[in-house]
């Protein structure tokens, strides 16, 4: 019997449990357009819950959360304060300027993560020259500084710049229960700092589709004319909704083992002769630096050839995830695969 495929390039690839898609069979539905899907009023209700805030806003993705938000919180001529290699910036389609028609202002981050010094140098002074800043958006964990987490006491000293010059506060919380898990920090604690939360569901937790965007009720009323033109309204969504429910159930607290295996790779990466540097692993992704003398292209096709999927992320770097379909047997494969080389 030949071993399974291990598909290490993103926590996005994961097909639902049997358990999972009992619960989606089973989930009551109704036309969400019309406000009618229960199912869907349960996840919304439950994913802003946890956080603290009022309501919610189910979406197929979490380009189209990042993106609304955006949006609501912006105008033309405005500007919005990321770090520069922010997953709303790179991997986005450029949506800021063809969506909301606004600029970004780059920061310069350690491993992803600005600090509040360098949000509020950016803040744009009043002048007929300039863009407006009307957004500051922060990405947690952060996708290209290896999972990287912020420290609560720096995200609470940006959300005090944010409210001092009455500057919304966005979180890209695409990852944000892996920071949540391997801080120990609440979630209780992002929704009051932060004035919309986008949550992803297809990558850690394991649903096959969906993102929630959370924020006060009115700001959500106002987010689903902006899901609409972008044609998010979707009819019996309540089968989807459903999985994510199960996902925000059951698959929080189990991301503690995608954790464990991620520094498990990590380690054995370290003491390979033709690896360079391995990113500090914090969470689910393993970023690391080949040698020269080993070029990605040659490292992905070897590892294919063992039944290993991995993903180039630049020049001689290559990302590993684990997710709920990589167990401790598949770390073991990788292992001997890595130490065969």
């Amino acid at each position: 019997m030949m071993n399974p495929l291990i598909d290490l390039r993103s926590d996005t690839v994961t097909r639902p449990t049997p358990a999972m898609l009992e619960m989606m069979f089973q989930a009551p539905v109704g036309d969400d357009v019309y406000e009618e899907d229960p199912t869907v009023r349960a996840l919304e209700n439950e994913a802003a819950a946890r956080f603290g805030l009022e309501a919610g806003l189910f979406c197929p993705s979490g380009t189209m959360t990042n993106q609304i938000a955006i949006k609501a919180h912006t105008e033309p001529l405005s500007e919005v304060i990321c770090e520069q290699t922010s997953h709303i910036y790179l991997w986005e389609v450029g949506g800021i300027a063809f969506h909301s028609g606004a600029s970004v202002a780059l920061l310069a981050g350690e491993r992803g993560r600005v600090t509040a010094a360098q949000v509020e140098a950016a803040i744009r002074p009043v002048n007929v020259h300039y863009p407006t800043t009307s957004l500051i958006s922060l990405e947690n964990t952060h996708n290209r500084g290896g999972g990287s987490c912020y420290a609560l006491s720096e995200l609470e000293a940006i959300a005090e710049v944010s409210r001092r010059h009455g500057i919304p506060l966005h979180l890209d919380g695409a990852r944000i229960f892996n920071a949540l898990v391997a801080t120990g920090q609440q979630a209780t604690e992002y929704g009051r700092l932060f004035d919309t939360i986008s949550v992803c569901l297809s990558k850690g937790l394991g649903a096959p589709v969906g993102s929630v965007l959370l924020g006060s009720k009115a700001f959500i009323q106002k987010t689903k004319r902006i899901r609409k033109v972008m044609g998010g309204g979707m009819r019996q969504a309540g089968y989807l909704a459903a999985a994510g429910l199960y996902a925000l159930e059951n698959n929080v607290n189990r991301l503690a083992d995608d954790h464990r295996r991620a520094r498990q790779l990590g380690e054995q990466l370290a003491q390979q002769s033709y690896v360079a540097e391995v990113l500090p692993v914090e969470t689910n992704l393993v970023i690391f630096r080949l040698k020269p003398e080993m070029p990605a292209e040659k490292f992905l096709a070897q590892l294919e050839e063992q039944g290993i999927k991995a993903s180039s992320f630049g020049p001689q770097m290559i990302r590993f995830v684990t997710h709920l379909d990589v167990d401790d047997e598949m770390i073991t494969r990788i292992e001997d695969a890595l130490s065969a080389f």
